[in-house]
């Protein structure tokens, strides 16, 4: 008769242990037969762009940034530089 290794009892062990764990989780999700209760519960989502609120502050932050692109800065000073070019003949 062949004698087995310590590694081999080991892995042989391992394996046995794993698949009972396995088996013990798979039989503790079952649901027993003989009590078993349901219960119901209603949730109702609603999405964040169907509130009336968000549409009002979206509406605001775009005119105030049109209002600011469309004003250029308005600081009031604007600097203006003039090129005068002359020729003469010779």
């Amino acid at each position: 008769m062949k004698q087995l290794s310590i590694r081999a009892i080991y892995k042989s062990l391992a394996a046995f242990l794993t698949l009972l764990l396995v088996n013990i989780v798979c039989f503790a999700q079952d649901e027993g037969s003989s009590s078993s209760t349901t219960t119901h519960t209603t949730t109702t989502t609603t999405t964040w762009y169907a509130q009336p609120w968000v549409w009002i502050a979206a509406g605001a932050v775009f005119i105030l940034l049109l209002v600011a692109l469309l004003r250029g800065g308005g600081s009031g000073r604007s600097d203006k530089v003039t090129i005068t070019k002359t020729s003469s003949d010779v």
